[in-house]
Formats: C-alpha cells, structure tokens, sequence
C-alpha cells in the first residue's frame, strides 16, 4: 500500500506546528519541498491568520497562531481518515508514551550528574561510564522508534525519517560531538523526540501531556 501524500500546501502549515518557530526555508527542508513555494503558501496562511511571522535578535520565522492549529488539526483528522490510519497512530501513540518517560530521562542524566555536594551538579562528561550508560539507554530507545514511527510512515508518508534522523543525531554524539544530543538549534536527538511528539498529538488532535 502506498503513503497517504501530504499536499505541500498542508505540510507548510503542519511544519510550523511540529518545528515550533521556523523560516519557510526550514519547512521546506524539513519536507524536500521547494523552499519558494512554502514561502509563498505561508503567506497565504498569514492572511487568513493561521501562522504569524516575528523577529527575534538575528533570527525570523513562522509561529502557528490558535486558529492554525485548529485548521491544522482539521486538515490532519481527514488525512487521517483518507489513509484509514488513526488505529494505528492511536497505537503508536501509546507505544510512544512510555519511550518518552524515558528519552526524558536519559536526556536528564545527560544533562544532569548528582554528586554528593549537588543533587543537581551538571554533567560535566568526566565519568566516562555514566555517560555511556546514557548513550546505551539512548540506543535502544532509538531501535524502539523505528517501531512506533514505521507503522506510521507506511501509511502517512511525512511520518518518514524520524528514526532515521535520530540515529544520525545519536551517532554524532557518539563521535563526541555532544550538542548533538540536545542543542534546540541543531537536529539533534532531542530535537527529533519533541517534533515527533508534537507530530502524533497535532495528528490525534489532543493535547500535550
């Protein structure tokens, strides 16, 4: 069976919901999309008050607005019932819950190292087994995914990637470059987690946590 295909113009809007704050060339690479076409529907969807561009220090981007999210909930809920695939997110979704208690919480002991002056000292990386422990936890986590988010991406094509893009986070951590596990600025492994997060609840329609 083939993947429900998203239409370019509903993956603009959708891309500002999962990437949080985004220019539409973002979008545009998050999807393999031609960057002028995203530039062009965000603003038709500016006009109709879905998505709101803002500029912050040096940066500018796409915010979804209230009545975005709703049209963007409404586009998805008939995407789901074109695919025939809300059992199956419905499922992952609940596999997914208890992955994320915890991909939170290895995050935490990345971040995170008590000792016993600081229950709350930052991890400084010095214990080579602590955070290979981490690292360990995170792999498995990540073999894990591929079994929430493939069902998924064979019915609902923009699902794909997510697992593939976690590795590859994950690996650059691996090599010693440990931004890559949770800077917001990169697509780093928790970067990954939270746009697949909100990917399953926008497409569910219910609310974080």
């Amino acid at each position: 069976m083939t993947p429900h295909e998203s239409s370019v113009d509903d993956l603009a809007l959708h891309g500002v919901r999962i990437l949080g704050f985004a220019s539409s060339g973002r979008v545009a690479a998050r999807f393999g999309v031609p960057a002028e076409e995203v530039d062009d529907l965000l603003l038709d969807h500016e006009a109709r008050g879905w998505v709101a561009r803002s500029s912050f220090a040096r940066t500018s981007g796409w915010a979804i607005t209230p009545s975005g999210r709703e049209e963007n909930e409404r586009r998805l809920a008939v995407e789901l019932t074109a695919a025939a695939a809300r059992p199956v997110v419905a499922a992952a979704y609940q596999t997914f819950l208890p992955l994320n208690l915890r991909l939170t919480r290895a995050v935490t002991d990345w971040q995170i190292r008590p000792d016993r002056l600081d229950p709350m000292a930052a991890n400084d990386h010095s214990d080579f087994a602590w955070d290979q422990r981490v690292l360990r936890s995170l792999t498995t986590i990540g073999g894990e995914l591929r079994l929430v988010a493939g069902p998924v991406a064979s019915l609902l094509r923009r699902f794909e990637g997510y697992a593939d893009r976690y590795a590859a986070a994950l690996l650059r951590v691996e090599h010693g470059q440990a931004r890559w596990l949770d800077a917001p600025d990169l697509d780093s492994v928790h970067t990954v987690w939270m746009q697949l997060h909100e990917d399953l609840i926008a497409t569910l329609g219910i609310l974080r946590g």
